[in-house]
């Protein structure tokens, strides 16, 4: 077996494909995965942790497949009843969903960290891959918009990302440590590289390394450090990142990602689509990135896997 190990960092849905696909042709031992925490916010006195979950649910084969999000076989009797109360129901929150956020509030109710919390749900859910918030303390993303400043949920659900975004902060950045987990595998012996997820570069991965360490630790790695780009043709497969990037005044490319992680990343993954865009961009390769089926997750797996072996060849 062997003692090679990867860290992979993930936001939602096209992240926890790949963190998927990765967890299929590695050992269990070999994956930490590291997940965006900037999303997550309290609602209904309920411990709501967006993107962790859906890589939870993603490995544990029980995602909604027409969505990518939320819960497989889902039931919305909560939901239906507190509209008929008249209570807040702009999060939608399904009946299994509504249960494992009890059973985060319990477990952190004990006094237990974010990482233990996430690491009990993941073995109940059997999962054994080490699924880590990036971070155990509160980091939040808020958004500047044309109606003011907006909390992540409110923009991007309640509002659907519909108010122009004209800047972003991450509140507690500044005081947040690099979750232990994450750093022991930042500094694991056996550290082969490190893949970021097809993630929104804005929303899933900037958040992430606004926790100082762990962007200063990418910067100095020795280890190759390979992205996958969420943009295929100037479009988001799945979530605003196209139009948040063109109200920033950054154009919607693919190539336009190497740029905003040149300073940590070897080698940006673009797809086919977008071939002759990167054409002799030396830090992009053109491969199939679109995920449609689990085959498709672990081929794009072994490729990020292979540049990384390539790259320390180099």
């Amino acid at each position: 077996m062997s003692d090679k190990h990867y860290l992979a960092l993930s936001g939602g849905v096209g992240g926890a494909k790949l963190a998927h696909g990765l967890a299929q042709v590695l050992a269990p031992e070999q994956l930490t995965i590291a997940v965006n925490v900037g999303d997550d916010f309290e609602h209904l006195g309920l411990p709501i942790w967006p993107d962790l979950d859906t890589v939870l649910y993603t490995l544990a084969g029980i995602a909604n497949p027409d969505q990518g999000w939320g819960r497989a076989d889902e039931s919305w009797q909560v939901l239906d009843e507190l509209k008929q109360l008249a209570g807040p129901s702009w999060f939608l929150l399904g009946d299994k969903d509504i249960a494992l956020h009890l059973a985060r509030r319990h477990l952190l109710d004990q006094g237990l960290d974010a990482s233990t919390v996430a690491q009990s749900l993941a073995k109940r859910l059997g999962i054994h891959q080490r699924v880590l918030p990036v971070s155990n303390d509160p980091l939040r993303t808020l958004v500047e918009t044309d109606e003011g400043w907006l909390e992540f949920q409110r923009y991007f659900v309640g509002r659907r990302a519909e108010p122009t975004l004209q800047s972003l902060q991450f509140k507690g950045a500044q005081q947040a440590q690099l979750a232990p987990g994450v750093r022991e595998a930042l500094t694991h012996p056996g550290l082969a590289g490190v893949i970021l997820c097809p993630s929104n570069p804005y929303l899933s991965i900037m958040p992430m390394l606004a926790v100082a360490e762990l962007k200063e630790r990418l910067q100095t790695l020795t280890v190759p450090v390979v992205a996958v780009s969420p943009i295929v043709a100037g479009m988001a497969l799945k979530g605003p990142a196209a139009k948040i990037m063109a109200e920033l005044g950054v154009e919607p490319k693919a190539n336009t990602i190497a740029e905003l992680y040149h300073d940590f990343v070897d080698l940006t993954l673009v797809d086919n689509a977008d071939a002759e865009l990167v054409a002799g961009d030396r830090r992009c390769l053109a491969t199939a990135t679109v995920m449609k089926t689990v085959d498709d997750r672990k081929a794009l797996a072994r490729q990020c896997l292979a540049e990384i072996e390539r790259l320390q060849q180099c």
